[in-house]
């Protein structure tokens, strides 16, 4: 990425040049009601500097449309497409376009991603992408695009970012089990599923040693198939378990193997899904899980993003809290 000219946004030439942002705008769209002398100090500015007009500067002069970059890892999640949603009807009430970037679970294919989104001169960025870190994310301070990041940390002046709170609930909902629970906790380890569930991983084996209670971790697959094929496979020689599982596909799996291993539940069996969706009420039994309202997630990235390129964003940190629902796959 060192090949990259930094990028000169319209708020360093208004800036420079002491006008508005409008001002500058119509400028660059030979308005006739700017004065020639306004008119040469803008171009003036504008050449010296080597500025570039994105799509923000046609939008505050003619209205038409901005245009946001959404970097994930994949539309394919039932928690990431109900953001997605959340993001595309605000843009659309806002007349805001949305250019989607999708990542492949790794550091290497999200840094190329990065430098895709930065040489297509959108107006502001909203990420969410677990693999992503701090470092990463710095890359968009120094071409000054105006960056929303959700469940990650950024620092600048054109930075803004949303937290989700998993982990007190999360401990608290083990400790529980702990004094009333009649089963061993074996917790799910999926390849490549983010920070977000290595955070609370942690959280589930320094809870279980404080507590001087054994853990199990368990490698499983991102897959239904082949993690309700494993569990049938477990199933023939541990009866009763406790699984934490990162989504409701993969405790949809638990539950189905341990229901065709003429398993009960939660007699037998107990599961847990992280992150739950509408999902955990539809499949049968119903799957308790912690939520977040990801569809409001996604509307509360996109205000917090227009404020940041409307330089007005005043609370630059913005935090979600899980709740737990429980349902019929658990006792407690």
């Amino acid at each position: 990425m060192d090949n990259l000219k930094e990028r000169v946004t319209i708020y360093e030439v208004a800036k420079a040049s002491g006008v508005s942002l409008a001002t500058v705008s119509r400028v660059i769209n030979n308005s006739s009601t700017v004065k020639e002398e306004t008119k040469k100090k803008v171009m003036s500015v504008i050449k010296k500097l080597g500025y570039k007009p994105s799509g923000l500067a046609q939008a505050l002069a003619t209205n038409k449309t901005t245009n946001i970059g959404v970097i994930i890892p994949s539309a394919n999640y039932v928690y990431i497409s109900n953001m997605l949603n959340g993001i595309t009807e605000v843009c659309k009430n806002r007349g805001f376009s949305v250019s989607l970037y999708t990542t492949a679970h790794s550091r290497e294919d999200a840094s190329v991603c990065l430098e895709r989104v930065i040489k297509s001169h959108v107006d502001g960025v909203i990420v969410f992408d677990d693999e992503l870190n701090d470092e990463d994310l710095e890359i968009f301070s120094n071409y000054s695009v105006p960056v929303l990041a959700i469940n990650n940390s950024i620092n600048g002046e054109k930075n803004g970012s949303i937290a989700f709170g998993y982990e007190h609930l999360f401990k608290k909902i083990i400790q529980d089990y702990f004094i009333k629970g009649d089963k061993d906790i074996t917790f799910l380890h999926v390849h490549n599923a983010g920070r977000l569930l290595r955070r609370i991983e942690n959280v589930f084996i320094k809870t279980s040693l404080e507590a001087d209670k054994e853990y199990n971790i368990m490698n499983c697959d991102d897959s239904y198939t082949r993690t309700y094929h494993d569990f049938m496979e477990i199933f023939k020689q541990k009866r009763k378990m406790y699984v934490i599982a990162y989504r409701d596909s993969i405790a949809a799996a638990v539950l189905n193997a341990a229901t065709d291993s003429g398993l009960s539940t939660p007699d037998d069996v107990e599961v847990l899904s992280i992150i739950g969706t509408k999902y955990s009420s539809i499949i049968r039994p119903q799957i308790s899980a912690m939520h977040i309202d990801m569809q409001e997630v996604g509307r509360r990235a996109v205000y917090m993003l227009i404020d940041l390129i409307e330089d007005r964003l005043f609370e630059r940190q913005y935090k979600f809290e899980s709740v737990y629902v429980k349902r019929d796959s658990t006792k407690y």
